[in-house]
């Protein structure tokens, strides 16, 4: 397999979703519905609103399944790319009225919020996508509190390894809040255009 190709379930994914079935929206809801959920809910931080994105989006997949271009990344960074979009757009159509072009001070807040809650997403993203033993590392350093040491016992690791697999994450993890360039996707999001 050439090593762009997109993952066979992706491909067959999306030949069943341009012939129509609805079997296959169901399958693909089941598998990113709360990734998609909760990436929204970071960015927008209201649960309707998630919810409104969350059906967009999956909307948006099933009248448009050609969109998805395999050579652009996977299924799940380009439901992930979708979910972002259509969370910005809910942000900004949030932060400005209809036809109020808002004052200069309001666009750069309503900016600096979209690009917190991008940075947020993206964090969100990393950590679900980084291999389990870095992720399960991070959760013991920082939701459980422990040191590397203690991370070093729990994971059956030497410490030299635990310390590696945290510095590694939050490597991983500083990325999440990095400008792209224009034109380049953030990390998680596969290719932009």
């Amino acid at each position: 397999m050439a090593k762009n190709a997109p993952p066979r379930w992706d491909r067959k994914m999306q030949q069943r979703l341009t012939r129509g079935e609805a079997a296959a929206l169901g399958e693909l809801y089941d598998r990113f519905a709360s990734q998609v959920h909760s990436q929204a809910q970071r960015m927008l931080d209201d649960d309707t609103a998630a919810d409104l994105v969350t059906r967009e989006v999956f909307g948006y997949v099933w009248e448009n399944p050609e969109a998805y271009d395999p050579r652009q990344g996977s299924m799940r960074a380009w439901v992930a790319r979708l979910t972002h979009r259509h969370s910005v757009r809910r942000l900004r159509e949030a932060g400005t009225g209809p036809g109020d072009a808002g004052d200069a001070e309001d666009i750069e807040a309503l900016e600096e919020r979209v690009h917190r809650a991008t940075a947020a997403a993206r964090a969100d993203y990393i950590v679900a996508s980084m291999p389990a033993p870095l992720r399960a590392a991070l959760e013991l350093a920082y939701v459980q509190r422990r040191d590397y040491r203690q991370a070093a016992a729990d994971l059956g690791v030497t410490e030299d390894e635990a310390r590696r697999r945290l510095r590694l994450g939050l490597q991983l993890l500083s990325s999440a809040h990095t400008r792209p360039l224009d034109g380049i996707a953030p990390p998680g999001y596969g290719h932009s255009r």
